[in-house]
């Protein structure tokens, strides 16, 4: 089983309590059985495809070098400078 938190709006928590008592049930019981209800009465939509995930190919950018390899690329993108050979100058 998993052990996980739930908050509940105090009215609810409290009906939940008092059916739990009535049903001589524990609260996590009460939760359990609701949970099982829910899913039976509403079905989960079909899953997707077990197909393996590959991500796309790179996009062709057409740069004519490394964007990345000066230090301060950094700053050049926040200051919107581009080098001559980044623009295809």
């Amino acid at each position: 089983m998993v052990k996980t938190q739930i908050q509940f709006p105090d009215g609810l928590y409290k009906r939940l309590k008092r059916l739990a008592a009535e049903q001589e049930w524990s609260l996590a019981e009460t939760l359990r059985r609701g949970a099982e209800l829910l899913l039976a009465t509403r079905p989960l939509a079909e899953l997707p495809s077990t197909q393996a995930w590959a991500m796309e190919p790179p996009a062709n950018t057409q740069l004519r070098c490394d964007p990345f390899s000066d230090e301060d690329w950094r700053l050049a993108a926040n200051l919107g400078s581009r080098p001559a050979e980044l623009a295809g100058i």
